[in-house]
């Protein structure tokens, strides 16, 4: 389908919003109280370094809410002031991380229930408003819901929307987009939906995989059922390497691992220049710039963090929040002891935490911190309140005082 013709007739359309409401001042109020820090500010202005007896503190100097997110954030809290009686859905989590979604339940806003996988749009009515989430929405949801006629709050991020304003471009001209991303996550969902030819990528080693394949299939060794096998779950629908992987273009979940996503653009690159040449390179290969800024700005801080001498590292964010993950995986890679966990209340009864070590499913660790003077890195995702690191910083100080 015309992706771009839709999005365009959509963006006209009365029933449709992404611009807000004009009520900025009226919930400003309600997400200061919410989700602001006085400590962090402090902490920011201390040169993001906090120091209580044994305890050190050591703040990434980049986390938490973007810009993005605050916005997402801000839409849906203006959208239940300008419809106060009205119902109200959103297609997913507005943001990985529990305590807004949780604080978007008590203001009675409802979640599309999910089975197996699959969203059930039944109980939308006509005239209900449904919220897009930050990570956006596929291109069959928003059909059904214009179709619908519902009225639509379109809080996804514009650099979310870049990327497919990317793939969109791929598909003009008879590319095959390679999408950098988790094959399940409704970022890179939505992005696939607005692509017309796609394989999914989730890492350097699966890049290399399909890079092997592409510089096989030009001698005629490519092994296409092993590669099938692979990547079955991972392509469009009727996906043939050896005819999709002539023409590429790279795009991008917006939140995973900078580094690692132009190391794969790179790669590509290097093998179609391979197997084309350098007369005939742009006729195969498109890159464009689809890496969001502020995912590269805490990425870039963890990678400062994990360089100065700590003890262990708290990483705080939704467990299904991707951004999350990768400034986790960062700190593993540095062999530092590294703790993930969603919420403050992980954190306890006495000296244990409970948290989810990469790739693997929650523990509890009992001894958590260990004794004498005590270096805790801190950062925290893209769609963490700053009110939940102060409250994780309280309960470190806490435990500091109580196991000394």
């Amino acid at each position: 389908m015309d992706t771009h013709a839709f999005k365009r007739s959509l963006h006209n359309s009365e029933r449709y919003n992404r611009r807000g409401f004009g009520r900025a001042e009226e919930v400003a109020g309600s997400l200061e109280q919410a989700y602001q820090s006085e400590l962090i500010g402090s902490i920011r202005e201390n040169g993001y370094a906090l120091r209580n007896g044994r305890l050190q503190v050591r703040l990434a100097e980049a986390f938490g809410f973007c810009w993005g997110v605050e916005r997402a954030v801000a839409m849906a809290y203006e959208t239940r002031r300008h419809y106060p009686t009205e119902r109200i859905w959103i297609t997913n989590e507005i943001i990985h991380n529990p305590s807004v979604n949780d604080h978007l339940h008590e203001m009675n806003v409802l979640f599309i229930p999910v089975e197996d996988g699959v969203k059930d749009f039944s109980d939308v009515a006509s005239d209900d408003v449904v919220i897009l989430p930050a990570f956006g929405a596929t291109v069959q949801e928003m059909q059904l819901l214009n179709e619908r006629g519902c009225h639509i709050v379109d809080t996804t991020c514009p650099w979310v929307s870049k990327v497919w304003t990317t793939v969109e471009k791929h598909k003009k001209h008879a590319f095959t987009s390679i999408i950098h991303g988790k094959v399940k996550h409704e970022e890179t969902l939505a992005t696939s939906s607005f692509a017309d030819t796609y394989l999914v990528v989730l890492d350097l080693e699966e890049a290399h995989l399909v890079c092997d394949y592409i510089e096989a299939s030009g001698q005629s060794k490519g092994n296409r059922e092993e590669f099938m096998k692979r990547f079955s779950k991972a392509c469009s629908p009727g996906f043939d390497p050896d005819r999709d992987l002539v023409r590429i273009g790279i795009a991008n979940q917006t939140t995973m691992l900078k580094r690692e996503t132009e190391e794969i653009g790179r790669l590509f690159e290097k093998t179609m220049l391979k197997r084309f040449g350098p007369m005939a390179l742009n006729e195969h290969f498109l890159s464009f710039n689809t890496i969001c800024d502020a995912t590269q700005e805490r990425q870039d801080a963890m990678f400062a963090l994990v360089e100065e001498p700590l003890d262990l590292l708290v990483v705080i964010g939704g467990y299904n929040s991707s951004n999350t993950t990768h400034l986790q995986e960062i700190a593993v890679s540095r062999g530092i002891r590294a703790f993930h966990i969603d919420t403050p209340e992980r954190i306890g009864p006495g000296n244990r935490i409970t948290h989810k070590p990469l790739g693997e499913d929650l523990v509890v660790e009992e001894n958590f911190l260990p004794d004498g003077l005590l270096r805790v890195g801190i950062t925290s995702g893209a769609s963490t309140p700053d009110r939940v690191v102060e409250d994780v910083i309280h309960k470190l100080i806490a435990l500091s005082e109580s196991y000394a």
